[in-house]
C-alpha cells in the first residue's frame, strides 16, 4: 500500500490497528493484520510509601518474584541506563528535588547498585548521555549539584562507575550495534558509547512520566539518551530559523530534517513521514532493537503528570507510589501504561495518544501533520510488538505483586485536576 508519505508495511498497519477490529488503520478497507508472536514475560509492580522506605529490601522482593537474577549478573558487568531528563543539575524548579519530578530518584539507583552488588555483579555502571556543553568534568557533577549523594551511591557495591555517554568517553571510539532480526523501521545500525556495547546485562531505568510529544515515556523511550548528541551533532551558535532546534540530534531523529553525518549509519528511507508523532515511536524500537533491555525499571514513586520535564506548561508533581520491573521492555511498559490508567494498546485516537504539544518551539510541519487532524504520537509498544520486541497484551502478561486494578494511579484526571494530587 502505497501513501504520500512512501510504503506502509503489513507490519505499519498491524501496530497502529491497536492489533483489534475496528481500530485505527493506515487506509479504508484494509485486512486486520495477523498476529506475530512476540515474547511474554511476567512485571512485578509494588505499591512503595516513598523514597525514605527501605528500597533495597522492595528491589530484592521484585526480583525473587521475577525468578532471581543471580544467575544473569553474577560476576558480570551491569550496566544502567538512567533516566536524567536534561541532565544539567537544574532540576529543582517547582521546590522538589529532580528525583521527585523528572528523574530516576537516586534512592532508587543506589537500591539497584546495592542489591545488584549483592547478588556478585563484577562491575556497575551508571550511563546517561547528559546535555551538559562541557564534558571535561564526570557525569557525577552534574548529578552533585541536584542532591545526589555520589559516594552513598558509589558504596553501595564495589566497582561502581559514572559515565556520560553523550561522547566516545572511556572507551575512546564509538560502537555499532545493529537492530536485531533485521527489521528496522527508520535506521538499521546506530553507534553508541562504548558502554552499551561493554556490558553483559543492560537496564533501562526510567521516569514513569507523560510526554508532550511522544504520550509517555517509560523504560523504551528512556533509550533515546543513548544516542550520543556529540556524535549526531550539535551547532553551537549555529543561526537557525524560528522552530528549528539547536540539537542536530532532535533534527536528526525528531524531525528527519537532516541525515545523520557522513560515517553513521543512515536512515533507510528519508522520503518516509517526517512527523515525530510517527518517527519516533518506531525510532525507539529500533533502538530497543539495536540494544535489547535485559531489565527495565520504572520508578513512578513520585513524578510529574503533563510532561516530561517541570519546564513544561501544565505540569503538576504527583505521588502514584508505584515501581514496575520487567524483563521485558515491552511487557513492562505496557503494565506501566495500565497502572498511569491509559490503554497499553491505544491508538491516536485516545488518551495519551492524542497529544497536545507544548512548552519550546517546534517546526510548523510538528504542530500539523499531514497525515491527521490533529497532533498524535503512534505508541511505542505497538510499534514494538510489531517489532517482535514484546507483548502488550495484559491478558498474556502475568503481574506479580500488586494487581493493576488496585495500583491504579490515574495519570489523565490527575492533569485534568479530576481528582486530589
Amino acid at each position: 500500500m502505497e501513501t504520500n508519505h512512501g510504503s506502509i508495511s503489513r507490519r505499519d498497519l498491524f501496530a497502529v490497528s491497536g492489533l483489534a477490529a475496528g481500530a485505527l488503520v493506515a487506509g479504508r478497507g484494509e485486512a486486520a493484520v495477523q498476529a506475530v508472536k512476540v515474547p511474554v514475560s511476567a512485571v512485578a509492580v509494588a505499591k512503595v510509601p516513598g523514597y525514605d522506605v527501605d528500597l533495597r529490601a522492595q528491589v530484592a522482593t521484585m526480583f525473587d518474584q521475577l525468578g532471581g537474577l543471580g544467575n544473569q549478573v553474577r560476576g558480570k558487568t551491569v550496566a544502567m541506563k538512567v533516566n536524567l531528563t536534561g541532565t544539567s543539575g537544574r532540576g529543582r524548579r517547582v521546590g522538589l528535588s529532580a528525583g521527585q519530578t523528572s528523574w530516576v530518584h537516586p534512592n532508587v539507583v543506589a537500591a539497584l547498585t546495592a542489591v545488584f552488588g549483592k547478588l556478585g555483579a563484577k562491575r556497575i555502571r551508571i550511563l546517561e548521555s547528559s546535555s551538559r556543553r562541557d564534558l571535561s568534568t564526570p557525569l557525577e557533577d552534574a548529578v552533585l549539584m541536584d542532591g545526589w549523594d555520589v559516594n552513598l551511591i558509589k558504596s553501595a557495591a564495589s566497582n561502581v562507575e559514572f559515565e556520560d555517554t553523550n561522547w566516545e568517553g572511556e572507551g575512546r571510539q564509538y560502537s555499532t550495534l545493529k537492530v536485531r532480526d533485521g527489521k528496522p523501521y527508520i535506521f538499521p545500525a546506530f553507534m553508541f558509547n562504548h558502554s552499551y556495547v561493554d556490558c553483559d546485562f543492560f537496564v533501562s531505568v526510567a521516569k514513569m512520566k507523560n510526554h508532550s510529544e511522544l504520550a509517555i515515556t517509560l523504560s523504551m523511550k528512556n533509550l533515546f539518551g543513548i544516542t550520543p548528541e556529540r556524535l549526531y551533532g550539535g551547532e553551537p551558535g549555529a543561526t537557525l530559523a524560528p522552530g528549528v532546534s539547536r540539537s542536530v540530534r532532535e533534527r536528526v531523529f525528531h524531525y528527519g530534517q537532516v541525515q545523520a553525518p557522513a560515517g553513521v549509519p543512515q536512515e533507510l528511507d528519508p522520503k518516509t513521514n517526517r512527523y515525530e508523532g510517527w518517527r519516533m515511536p518506531r525510532l525507539l524500537a529500533d533502538l530497543c532493537g539495536a540494544r535489547p533491555i535485559d531489565l527495565a525499571v520504572i520508578d513512578g514513586i513520585e513524578t510529574i503528570v503533563g510532561g516530561e520535564g517541570t519546564g513544561d506548561p501544565g505540569v503538576k508533581p504527583v505521588q502514584p507510589h508505584l515501581l514496575v520491573i520487567g524483563r521485558n521492555c515491552v511487557c513492562t511498559d505496557s503494565v506501566a501504561v495500565a497502572t498511569m490508567g491509559y490503554n497499553p494498546r491505544g491508538t491516536r485516537l485516545e488518551a495519551p495518544f492524542r497529544i497536545y504539544k507544548i512548552g519550546h518551539p517546534r517546526p510548523n510541519d510538528q504542530m500539523h501533520p499531514v497525515d491527521g487532524s490533529h497532533s498524535y504520537a503512534d505508541n511505542t509498544m505497538l510499534m514494538g510488538e510489531a517489532a517482535g520486541l514484546g507483548s502488550t497484551d495484559l491478558s498474556k502478561i502475568e503481574v506479580l505483586g500488586v494487581p493493576i486494578k488496585e495500583a491504579v494511579f490515574d495519570f489523565e484526571a490527575a492533569w485534568k485536576g479530576q481528582i486530589k494530587t
